[in-house]
């Protein structure tokens, strides 16, 4: 039975504690992008790369919060 679910508190809390790294890393590439597009003329691959990451973050963070989120039964 391999469902992505945590089994052990152990496990919730781990999950917990990188998703606070994944928003907390996410927020500042938020920062790093805000201050790159200020500062005319910016290097539009390193911009490109940057978003690419900063969305690549934003997919582990909702596959964890779904992991964390107890299924529904309806």
């Amino acid at each position: 039975m391999n469902d992505d679910r945590p089994s052990e508190p152990q496990d919730t809390e781990a999950l917990r504690a990188k998703l606070a790294a994944l928003k907390s890393e996410h927020r500042d590439l938020d920062e790093v992008i805000d201050r790159l597009i200020e500062k005319a003329p910016f290097d539009q691959l390193q911009l490109q790369r940057l978003k690419k990451r900063k969305l690549g973050l934003k997919d582990q963070i909702l596959k964890l919060e779904s992991q964390l989120i107890p299924d529904i039964i309806a």
